[in-house]
């Protein structure tokens, strides 16, 4: 895991993200997305560092998405910190984030309550 990586603006786990060495992440300004990301087009827009800043309930953009809405979800309630944290204890117990042809223990969920559990407990 590359900690320092953090969370993107949507709410994916660019600290496990198997593309590290190609993207620089959302703030740079060579992030590839960033023309059609709107995600990162709102927050900056707020002010917001991250999606999970925003007050509101928002399913724009990834947010549409399972994953990043429950890890958006997940920090709002708990925080950044904690995320990171849970996310590298499970990956040292053996939780897999997707990488490229390999869809990971973080997918497939539909409600974002039991996302949410799995990413607290590593337990599905």
């Amino acid at each position: 895991m590359k900690r320092e990586r953090g969370i993107a603006r949507c709410g994916l786990a660019c600290c496990l993200c198997s593309e590290n060495e190609r993207c620089s992440g959302c703030n740079a300004g060579d992030c590839p997305d960033k023309d059609w990301c709107e995600n990162r087009r709102c927050s900056m827009e707020s002010g917001y560092a991250h999606c999970f800043e925003c007050p509101r309930d928002c399913r724009k953009g990834l947010l549409g998405k399972s994953k990043p809405y429950g890890f958006t979800l997940f920090a709002k309630r708990y925080g950044e910190e904690t995320l990171l944290d849970c996310l590298e204890r499970n990956e040292r117990n053996g939780t897999v984030y997707h990488r490229e042809g390999i869809t990971g223990d973080y997918d497939g969920f539909d409600d974002p309550e039991a996302l949410i559990a799995f990413i607290l407990t590593g337990k599905q």
